[in-house]
C-alpha cells in the first residue's frame, strides 16, 4: 500500500468540517488537515480572481484515491475541484503503519 497526500481547496465560507469528518469516518482518509485561510490568485473563465480559500491536506493510501475522489467531488462546492495526488516515498515506519491502519478495516 502506497501512502499519498491529496490536496484540494474550497472557498473560505464553505463548512469543511462535516466533509473532513465523513472522509475519516469512512476510512477514505487517515487525516484531513484544514488550513483555514490562504490567498489564491488564479485565472478562471477569462479573468484573474483573487480569493481567500481553505486548503485540505488529505492523507490516505493510493488504493483509496478513486473512492475518495468520488466522495469529495459529490460534496465539493466548486465547478472544477482541485484534486492533486502526491505520492509519499519517504516517511517514518510508525507513521506509515498508522496511516495504513487508519484507512483499512
Amino acid at each position: 500500500m502506497t501512502p499519498v497526500v491529496v490536496l484540494t481547496t474550497v472557498g473560505s465560507s464553505f463548512d469543511v468540517a462535516p466533509l473532513a469528518h465523513d472522509l475519516v469516518e469512512r476510512r477514505l482518509a487517515a487525516c484531513v488537515n484544514i488550513v483555514e485561510k490562504m490567498r489564491s490568485i488564479y485565472r478562471w473563465k477569462g479573468k484573474i480572481d483573487d480569493e481567500t480559500e481553505q486548503l485540505l491536506i488529505i492523507k490516505t493510501i493510493e488504493e483509496k484515491v478513486d473512492p475518495l475522489r468520488e466522495a469529495l467531488f459529490a460534496a465539493h462546492p466548486y465547478e472544477v475541484p482541485e484534486f492533486v495526488v502526491i505520492r509519499i516515498d519517504h516517511l517514518s515506519d510508525a507513521y506509515r503503519v498508522w496511516l495504513i491502519g487508519a484507512t483499512t478495516e
